[in-house]
């Protein structure tokens, strides 16, 4: 599958898991469902995956999710 695939499907689970909550909730909330459609979806996903970040010459470990 070519990246570009990989990122509309994405893109459109999380359109889709907005359409279905609407606006106004936490990130936790858009989190969560985003990995449960994504899921439903059939597409391979890393919750919270660890991210070295350099910012100004120091460097950051952060988790993303």
């Amino acid at each position: 599958m070519l990246e570009n695939d990989i990122s509309q499907k994405i893109i459109g689970a999380s359109i889709e898991v907005h359409r279905y909550l609407g606006p106004g909730l936490l990130e936790s909330a858009y989190s969560s469902c985003l990995a449960r459609e994504l899921t439903i979806q059939g597409i391979n996903y890393i919750r919270e995956a660890p991210l070295d970040i350099v910012y100004k010459g120091d460097k950051w470990m952060w988790v993303i999710g």
